[in-house]
């Protein structure tokens, strides 16, 4: 079947996404799927059928068609992206940005996810030849969204979108674009040097935001999913595999710890990934109380639910555990070279405050015989694992002991 034609005729319009709309209903009732799929996959190969995609995502009460219209916008813009003019690539963004952010409180969470995967794989595709200030324009509404000033369900689409992004200019996990691996690349250190970091800092500031609504309300609020999603979005930036910052690494290794530990498969027998961002991150991640208000945050969570035994496998209380334990693997010249203390302080204050997640054992062990998950007490042994993987045996007992003392 021959692509649909580019139009602004809104007769035209409606034929086309009733057209579409027809093709996913008869596909999820399994009636003739083939031509079905054909008329679909049209749209996609299409010359320039941004206009008629827009109409759909807009218009049609079909969800499935509004997903396969995003789908045909990233198909073909990809594809032409070289004839594009500059504008159009801007347009194209900013619709799917405004997109996600007019729809956030959609109950089809699927169809906002893939307009923001289509807007993430755009921004990367253009993302060596847009000009600062284009960013700033993109960025803005992300960030007036991802700060609160628009309510919770566009906070946390701004959140979720962040996520999208971070995970298409990660080597691991970026979409094929038919690209050289040098373009990922460049587009990747680029990204960690001018946005990763001012990223963790939107994502902190939407947590802190909610913390105290969480805290002081005594039934389910709107605010734990703003505050689950930032937490699990500071967990995959601190994944990150860092690598701007190698050569500072080697020059500048911590005296705490030595670096990361070489004993064999250490790495691999304690399931860490080591986070060791440049020295540019010290503020943000070890002098601005961060670690602290997240063991608080916790700490107050546990005590408000100590008598509701489910809280522990709760999203929020999972997400909050996994930072924590991630945050036991930082390293590197984060902390200063010539100041033995400041990781040493690092990891005592995560010691008190993972310490009664497992400590007395014979009362954890008993609570979770009877009944209570084991949850937290595998993440209190994962956070010590982590601990000692970045320390020397002699210093890691030492810091048990101290925490005896």
């Amino acid at each position: 079947m021959e692509g649909f034609t580019p139009t602004s005729d809104l007769k035209e319009l409606h034929s086309t996404m009733r057209a579409i709309e027809q093709a996913c209903t008869s596909i999820q009732m399994h009636i003739n799927p083939g031509a079905s799929e054909a008329v679909i996959l049209s749209l996609g190969q299409s010359s320039q059928p941004y206009k008629t995609c827009q109409f759909i995502l807009e218009n049609s009460q079909v969800a499935t068609a509004r997903f396969q219209a995003a789908a045909a916008i990233r198909e073909a813009a990809i594809r032409e992206w070289v004839v594009l003019s500059i504008d159009v690539k801007r347009n194209l963004i900013c619709f799917c940005l405004l997109y996600i952010m007019q729809h956030a409180s959609s109950p089809d969470g699927y169809v906002q996810a893939k307009v923001a995967s289509v807007a993430s794989q755009l921004m990367k595709r253009g993302w060596l030849e847009f000009m600062v200030g284009e960013k700033v324009v993109f960025f803005y509404q992300v960030n007036k969204a991802i700060v609160g000033a628009d309510g919770i369900d566009m906070q946390f689409a701004g959140i979720k979108f962040l996520e999208s992004l971070l995970s298409e200019f990660s080597p691991s996990t970026s979409s094929a674009m038919g690209l050289p691996r040098e373009f990922h690349e460049q587009c990747r250190r680029s990204f960690e040097r001018e946005y990763l970091k001012t990223f963790y800092q939107w994502t902190q500031e939407a947590a802190l935001s909610v913390t105290n609504q969480i805290i002081e309300s005594d039934s389910a609020v709107p605010e734990v999913k703003v505050c689950t999603a930032a937490l699990d979005l500071m967990l995959q930036i601190l994944n990150w595999d860092f690598r701007s910052n190698n050569s500072d690494t080697k020059l500048n290794v911590n005296v705490f710890s030595s670096g990361v530990r070489q004993d064999g498969d250490s790495l691999k027998k304690s399931e860490c990934h080591v986070v060791q961002p440049g020295s540019e991150w010290r503020d943000v991640l070890v002098l601005s109380g961060h670690v602290g208000w997240l063991l608080s945050l916790y700490a107050a969570l546990r005590l408000k639910f100590s008598r509701e035994g489910y809280w522990i496998d709760c999203p929020v209380a999972v997400s909050a555990r996994k930072l924590v334990v991630q945050f036991c693997s930082l390293t590197g010249p984060v902390f200063l070279s010539d100041d033995r203390k400041m990781h040493e302080q690092h990891l005592l204050q995560l010691l008190s405050g993972i310490i009664e997640w497992v400590d007395p054992p014979d009362a954890v062990l008993k609570a979770i015989e009877n009944g209570k998950s084991d949850s937290e007490m595998l993440d209190g042994c994962r956070a010590l694992l982590a601990i000692a993987n970045v320390t020397t045996p002699h210093d890691f007992d030492g810091l048990l002991k101290s925490m005896r003392s």
